[in-house]
């Protein structure tokens, strides 16, 4: 599989901001509630992948951990995909963001155990600045705003564990608190987001 994917990851996350998973120390992994879910937004700006062209395309990786810890690898899964696009689009999409052949995603999806089919619905996304409002009909929606300093510079944080295991450009993430809405009748439950980053991606696998 060869595939090159540029744009942009948005992570809504369930725990307090800041959320202990970006840091990559297992000791320091504990969910404010017990339990973990993140809706975790992919806007691609440019992709090809296997020769089918998934430029413009925005697709969600859904999960959802019952802990007690990130690591037990008891998660569920599901990826969406926006209702416009072609099957052929669908199912590189679903390849990349499954990690069937390796990749970025690799690591996040080894930790579910569970995927739910591939869901179609309309993907809407509204950009103002860096903050994103992105809607996945009959779902939920993802609020995404990016931190801000008193000088209105972004807040940014480089080289923690989810910069690099996502392959952020420059291991670098900024920081943009949430406020997610998920309700998805198949997952295990519904959520709500406060911690949230984004940053951009370069991802080219040949």
């Amino acid at each position: 599989m060869a595939f090159r994917v540029k744009g942009e990851l948005v992570e809504s996350c369930s725990c307090n901001m800041l959320c202990p998973c970006w840091y990559g120390v297992k000791e320091l992994m504990v969910m404010d509630q017990g339990w973990c879910a993140t809706p975790l937004l992919a806007r691609i700006e440019e992709g090809n992948s296997d020769g089918v062209d998934i430029s413009g395309q925005n697709v969600v990786f859904g999960m959802f951990f019952p802990g007690p810890t990130l690591f037990d690898a008891k998660g569920t899964g599901r990826i969406y995909v926006d209702d416009r696009t072609t099957d052929e689009q669908e199912r590189e999409l679903e390849k990349i963001f499954q990690a069937k052949e390796g990749g970025p995603m690799e690591l996040a999806a080894s930790l579910i155990t569970t995927w739910l089919p591939t869901k179609r619905a309309r993907i809407d996304v509204r950009d103002h600045n860096g903050d994103v409002h992105a809607t996945v009909a009959g779902v939920g929606e993802i609020f995404s705003k990016r931190l801000v300093n008193e000088q209105g510079d972004r807040v940014t944080m480089q080289n923690a564990a989810f910069a690099i295991a996502f392959s952020l450009e420059n291991k670098t993430a900024e920081l943009a608190p949430s406020a997610s809405k998920w309700n998805d009748a198949d997952m295990p439950r519904a959520w709500e987001t406060k911690s949230g980053a984004a940053g951009k991606i370069d991802w080219d696998i040949r």
